[in-house]
């Protein structure tokens, strides 16, 4: 269990939650805006002393039942808790590089919907013919470049992009993956040290696992298009499919039909 990684997420949640959510006085002699430890300590059934080691890294590793508790006490989102009780257990071992033959044979059967497979850092491991007609022939990139963080934060971020920079970020981060995982941990690293706006949003401690994002883009062959990304997890690992899927009798719909027959 990485004990600064629990720390520090415990901190600034509970520097997130609101007093009179709980049911404590918001006013007063307050040196955070959030919850004080004791309070936490209330909520959540254990000591103060406890707590206060748990946010100094110090301890023994807390059961399932006190990081639960401990959820309830800062009200966080279903992606928070789970995120959270992974500090009870193991940290996950690393998960093969190579997509499973069935999830390759699911691509190519995906004639008329662009889609790939990326892992937990966000690499592209497998794409289909749809795909290279939408973003291009991704084998002409070298394999370090194939890979959706380093494409967002290697730009400028604004807009759209910057909103889905940070949500990548804390679907990263919700993994569970960091610091365990040595990819991980290399590729948060690598953006940190490259980019002033990774860091930041890193540092933020985010937590929401990515399920569906919509987004918007002009192909010079589709014209405008509005596509719904779909993210399914690959039971049993950390690959998942990305499926790029268009509302039915949508112009967009119309626009992918286009790049079908390309």
């Amino acid at each position: 269990m990485d004990r600064r990684e629990l720390a520090g997420f415990l901190r600034s949640r509970r520097d997130r939650a609101r007093p009179d959510d709980a049911g404590f006085a918001a006013g007063g002699r307050r040196q955070t805006p959030g919850l004080r430890r004791a309070e936490v300590a209330l909520l959540a059934g254990i000591s103060v002393d406890y707590y206060i080691r748990l946010e100094q890294g110090r301890g023994p590793r807390p059961s399932a039942q006190v990081l639960a508790a401990l959820g309830r006490a800062l009200r966080l989102t279903g992606d928070e808790t789970r995120y959270l009780l992974g500090f009870a257990a193991p940290p996950p071992a690393p998960a093969p590089a190579e997509v499973p033959a069935n999830v390759l044979r699911l691509l190519d059967r995906l004639d008329g919907v662009p889609a790939m497979v990326i892992n937990a850092c966000y690499d592209v491991l497998a794409w289909n013919r749809m795909l290279t007609a939408l973003i291009g022939d991704l084998a002409q990139a070298p394999p370090e470049r194939r890979n959706t963080l380093r494409w967002l934060f290697g730009g400028p971020l604004e807009g759209a992009r910057l909103e889905l920079a940070r949500r990548c970020v804390a679907d990263l981060r919700a993994s569970g993956r960091y610091p365990a995982d040595p990819a991980v941990r290399a590729i948060v690293a690598e953006l940190s040290a490259a980019s002033p706006e990774f860091a930041g949003m890193w540092a933020a401690r985010e937590i929401e696992v990515q399920r569906t994002i919509t987004k918007r883009a002009v192909h010079p062959v589709a014209g405008e298009l509005e596509l719904d990304c779909e993210i399914l997890p690959v039971p049993g690992g950390e690959h998942r499919v990305v499926l790029y899927t268009a509302a039915p009798g949508s112009a967009s719909e119309r626009g992918l039909q286009k790049l079908r027959g390309t």
